[in-house]
């Protein structure tokens, strides 16, 4: 044993650490031995030296740490709990108070020990005082309970157990561990913040009387920690974060504390919520009691409204603890290290700011302790990753200070020492040659605390002024209740709107209350702030005045807008990209309206974080299925929004989108399989050793997804020959109608409506024997009818197929299934066939309109026969060549030399071309059969298919006729290698 972590080069107070050091080789044997090794002279000079209270410790319970130095902290203190964990419930309440407090003199002694040592560093340091805690809290609720099941109050179902913990099963009493305790943080010399909870119904004899008991309980639990005695004292114990402490007893009933937080808890109790944990008493009641409430804490919606809270919350600190030492400056002697300047407050509120921000969406920020939601929010993109480096040395470093204050006196306190001498005592304590060292080091965490602090908190983007603007549109804008202003007219016709008399009333409007999400103070001042940005963004469309009329449109579909209106003043670049979303794409203002919540795909952007990503663990983490549904709903609605915004805008290009929209679809229902089969087997069980698989065509199986694509799916299940009827749930059925239902069920969760829309259109028909095929296809029966039956365009439709969600032995044999179906039946007849096949498409299926690309002669449909075709033609001895994708399968075709290189390249070049423009086309307008497109969809068109085309595009005529010459280049490469065209209807 060494120190390692806080090596005070020497002792602050000689006298006492020589006096230390002597009282033990005055002791016994291994005293002496102790004393006179070098370990056990730095640590007793380190306690000696700094800490009376410590030193208290040492001389009362030596053997404790006589066990630590021999057998390490983690055995040490599992031997000072253990007590605990064998003491007779039944024990006279004096007994009960004396063996807890000798196990927390115990326990302090053993885990400072171990920090100041280095052998723990703080996280695991603060869990073992937490841990001590619980298990304190554990023995005296187990005693408590007893004594009043004893006096007859209530029933224990476990009758007279021995573990503490048995005992509270059942008992309707459980403690939530609030803050540090909660967190597994707990300071050195920390309350314990508690919330007491009971269900009435649970283990009173009389329900009526239930509230007095669990009342009395929770008093005689405070005074059981707290009550100091000539043994000391466990815990100082706080009951105040319970469901408003001013008007509720010490304990609270459950169904009132839920009625609380659903309609009247505050952004505060939802950070609270965050370090909620059952620490004491019916663990089981206590967490799905936090179950139950997780909506509260954990919003479906981004809520920037909530760092105004929070800062606002920060100031009311400042005022009521300023005298103790919560200094709005940075500084050293005198500061609150916990509440004052660059403190660990301020680190805490970043932390649990951002986490109810993004938590909602992404269950993987939910961390209850600060160093690991610091980690979390850096991985997910949420939180620089320099600022979280800095935040998380900072607060391990304060952390330290702070128990080095606290161990001083064992006083709760984290104000450092006004005095000089008292500076030096705590620099000495941390390892500091020299206070300045201390104070340097102190001024450097708590000032890089104050800047990332106040670049979250107190620095509120401005909306920047755009070049060529003095700043000054607010001083220009008036919009007086009953008219117009005609300074403001003026300016705003000299922005570019059209009808400026409109816009000024529509904005009058909005200040008037008139649209709901509106009417409140908080709201109206949100939007007096962003409204000169906001109109210099719209003013920047091609057609402001229908932007902004869109954007009214949002606006009276919202039920509240400080969310909203909180996000644009957070997030100035978001109104840009908002505006130029509403002025170039009718279609996407249209959903944006339906569905403002689709607004915060916007801020999640791709990749890590991003709603494919996060979608399988807010799904996994429901409470309940239909919740499950939702919530896979809410991220589909809000991760497409997010795709389709970048396509629009050029920041992603098709063939990226294609994959993110699979991605998307891919992970919904990838994690909606096995919550759909766990609610359908809830009723009617499982069929033993089966399985199902769902399998994606078209589109999706190609990862080229376009807006609004539907989902071909074809689903497969397998089970073992002879299988019986399944059991264990309510009601059993036979193997083929389990599969069948299950499969109906699966197909309703995907396009069943909710109040986020519905996932996806699901589109079957390229299953088995078409619309007349059962929905769910028995593996056998999928090969055998792909041996005996299918059609060569059902085998083409395979060429794109992948298997997105199935156990993994399920999906490795669909998988064989399907290859063996294409290299079985490949051949040179899959030309002819699928020559006949697009005549046939051309006289029954011809375009809908010149903007048609699917459907035009050369257009999209015949180069993704000619990658179908031509694979089945030459997978049986090439295959390789097999992509569900069609142009990294014509790229495989190429490198084969079944295509010519120049060849593949052209129809790669149209495919990308052809999926651009049928996607912004989608995006824009939707369907257009129309030859003219309006100017501004024109624009997005040209912007989008820039670099896109053999020559330079200037305007519409040019793209067409870009258009034109690659759907020849197809139609030619389609006839020379499929086959001749006769009979054409194009």
């Amino acid at each position: 044993m060494s120190l390692q972590r806080h090596v005070p080069p020497l002792p602050f107070d000689s006298a006492a650490a020589e006096a230390l050091l002597a009282g033990y080789r005055q002791r016994g044997v291994a005293e002496q031995a102790f004393a006179n090794t070098t370990a056990g002279q730095e640590l007793l000079v380190a306690l000696g030296g700094h800490s009376p209270y410590l030193t208290q410790l040492a001389e009362q319970e030596s053997p404790a740490l006589l066990r630590f130095a021999e057998r390490g902290p983690a055995d040490a203190l599992d031997l000072a709990m253990d007590p605990l964990r064998r003491a007779d419930t039944g024990a006279a309440r004096p007994a009960v108070a004396r063996l807890l407090r000798r196990a927390k003199r115990q326990a302090a002694l053993i885990i400072a020990a171990a920090d100041l040592t280095g052998a723990w560093p703080l996280d695991r340091a603060t869990a073992a005082l937490s841990g001590f805690a619980e298990a304190a809290l554990d023995y005296a609720c187990a005693h408590l309970l007893s004594e009043a099941a004893r006096r007859g109050d209530l029933r224990l179902p476990r009758g007279n157990a021995r573990d503490p913990r048995t005992v509270a099963r059942g008992s309707g009493l459980t403690i939530l561990g609030m803050g540090k305790l909660g967190g597994q943080e707990l300071n050195y010399s920390s309350d314990i913040d508690l919330m007491v909870l009971y269900d009435p119904s649970a283990a009173a004899y009389h329900a009526e009387q239930a509230g007095s008991l669990y009342v009395r309980l929770a008093r005689d639990l405070v005074r059981l920690m707290e009550e100091r005695t000539s043994d000391g004292y466990v815990f100082r114990t706080d009951l105040r974060l319970r469901p408003d402490p001013a008007a509720t007893p010490l304990a609270v009933s459950i169904p009132t504390a839920i009625s609380y937080y659903e309609s009247t808890g505050l952004n505060w109790e939802r950070a609270a919520m965050i370090k909620a944990r059952a620490v004491g008493g019916d663990r089981a009641l206590g967490e799905a009691f936090l179950n139950e409430i997780r909506p509260f804490t954990w919003r479906r919606h981004l809520d920037f409204a909530t760092i105004a809270d929070f800062h606002a919350i920060k100031g009311q600190i400042h005022a009521a603890h300023e005298a103790k030492g919560a200094h709005k400056t940075v500084q050293v002697a005198g500061h609150n290290i916990k509440l004052g300047r660059g403190g660990i407050r301020e680190i805490e509120f970043i932390a649990q700011v951002l986490q109810l921000i993004w938590g909602g969406r992404d269950p993987g920020l939910r961390d209850s302790t600060t160093l690991g939601a610091l980690a979390a929010l850096a991985a997910s993109g949420r939180l620089e990753r320099r600022a979280a480096a800095d935040l998380a040395d900072a607060y391990v470093f304060l952390r330290d200070v702070e128990h080095r204050l606290q161990m001083v006196d064992d006083r709760q306190t984290h104000q450092l020492p006004e005095d000089e001498q008292g500076l030096a005592r705590i620099a000495s304590f941390m390892g500091f040659a020299d206070p300045a060292g201390f104070t340097g080091t102190l001024i450097g965490h708590l000032s890089r605390v104050e800047a990332h602090y106040a670049g979250l908190f107190e620095r509120a983007p401005a909306a920047p002024a755009e070049e060529g603007q003095d700043g000054a549109d607010s001083d220009r804008l008036a919009f007086p209740a009953e008219q117009d202003d005609p300074r403001t007219l003026r300016h705003l016709s000299a922005m570019g709107f059209a009808d400026a008399g409109r816009v000024s009333a529509m904005i009058r409007g909005w200040q008037g209350g008139q649209l709901r999400a509106i009417r409140s103070e908080r709201s109206r001042e949100l939007l007096r702030l962003i409204l000169p940005f906001l109109l210099r963004a719209f003013a920047a469309q091609r057609e402001p005045d229908a932007a902004l009329a869109r954007f009214d449109g949002v606006l009276s579909r919202l039920s509240a807008g400080v969310q909203v209106l909180s996000l644009f003043h957070r997030n100035p670049a978001l109104l840009r990209r908002v505006a130029g979303i509403l002025g170039a794409a009718p279609a996407l203002a249209d959903h944006l309206s339906q569905s403002p919540a689709s607004l915060e795909g916007l801020l999640t952007g791709s990749g890590a974080g991003s709603a494919a990503s996060v979608l399988p663990a807010l799904v996994k983490s429901a409470r309940h299925f239909e919740e499950a549904l939702e919530n896979a709903r809410r991220l589909v609605t809000e991760g497409r929004f997010e795709i389709d915004a970048a396509a629009l805008e050029g920041i992603t290009d098709v063939d990226v989108a294609g994959l993110d929209r699979s991605a998307l679809a891919d992970a919904a229902i990838g994690a909606l399989l096995p919550q759909v089969m766990q609610e359908f087997a809830a009723r009617f069980g499982r069929i033993k050793g089966g399985g199902m698989g769902v399998m994606a065509l078209g589109k999706l199986g190609g990862q080229e997804m376009l807006p609004a694509s539907d989902l071909d799916l074809v689903l497969i299940y397998d089970h073992p020959d002879g299988a019986a009827d399944s059991t264990g749930g309510p009601r059993s059925l036979p193997p083929s109608v389990y599969f069948s239902r299950l499969a109906q069920q699966m197909v309703a969760a995907i396009t069943a409506p909710g109040a986020e829309g519905k996932l996806y259109e699901v589109d079957m028909r390229l299953r088995p024997s078409g619309n007349k095929g059962p929905v769910a296809t028995s593996l056998s029966s999928f090969r055998r009818y792909h041996e005996e039956s299918a059609w060569t365009w059902e085998r083409m439709a395979l060429t794109r197929s992948r298997c997105v969600a199935a156990p993994p032995a399920l999906r490795r044999r669909i998988r064989a299934a399907v290859q063996r179906a294409i290299l079985e039946h490949a051949g040179e007849q899959a030309l002819a066939d699928a020559v006949a096949m697009r005549l046939r498409m051309l006289r029954d299926l011809p375009p809908d309109g010149p903007w048609d690309l699917k459907a035009i002669p050369g257009g999209l449909v015949e180069i993704e026969f000619i990658a179908q075709a031509l694979q089945l033609a030459h997978a049986g001895t090439h295959p390789r060549i097999l992509s569900p994708t069609t142009r990294l399968a014509l790229t495989g075709l190429a490198k084969t030399q079944f295509l010519p290189r120049e060849e593949a390249g052209q129809l790669v070049a149209a495919d990308r071309l052809y999926r651009t423009v049928i996607g912004l086309l989608r995006l824009t307008v939707g369907r257009w059969r129309a030859d003219d497109l309006p100017p501004a969809i024109g624009a997005v068109l040209l912007r989008g298919t820039a670099g896109l085309t053999q020559h330079k595009v200037v305007d519409l005529a040019d793209l067409r006729q870009e258009i034109m010459a690659s759907a020849e280049r197809v139609r030619l490469i389609f006839e020379r290698r499929l086959g001749p065209l006769r009979g054409d209807h194009g």
